[in-house]
């Protein structure tokens, strides 16, 4: 397999909850974008760069008049990842852009459907165990 990059684009997504009568404010990332980069990794990180100083976050977006430039503060980070800090008028938004190799790749495969007797024995019986999502090796 010969190494495919990508820019990744993740935004600060706020939530606000109340609890026991306090306002919380609860941040977390979200994958808002993933771009295919055609070429090696130079040309990612180049990308990477391109989008941390002109991606526009929804938050910000969806308010802007056209003509808008928001003010920008870009962090590059010691392992390359771009933190930025958006802001126009009285909104501010973060974004986190870094560049991954794909490095494992495999197709969905779906299960052959069930024969009439399987349906009918699974109707009678209890339901399968689900599979375990993942184990660390040896702890299987």
């Amino acid at each position: 397999m010969t190494a495919e990059w990508y820019v990744l684009i993740e935004e600060d997504t706020r939530v606000t909850e109340y609890v026991d009568g306090n306002q919380l404010k609860l941040h977390r990332w979200m994958l808002t974008g993933t771009h295919h980069i055609e070429g090696d990794e130079a040309q990612a990180v180049a990308a990477a760069e391109d989008a941390a100083l002109h991606y526009i976050p929804d938050t910000i977006a969806r308010h802007a008049k056209p003509g808008d430039e928001p003010a920008r503060h870009a962090l590059l980070a010691q392992d390359g990842a771009w933190v930025v800090i958006v802001r126009q008028r009285h909104r501010e938004a973060r974004i986190r852009v870094t560049t991954a190799r794909l490095m494992h790749s495999r197709e969905e495969k779906e299960a052959p459907p069930k024969t009439l007797k399987e349906s009918l024995r699974g109707a009678l019986q209890a339901p399968p165990p689900l599979p375990k999502p993942w184990a660390p090796p040896g702890q299987a």
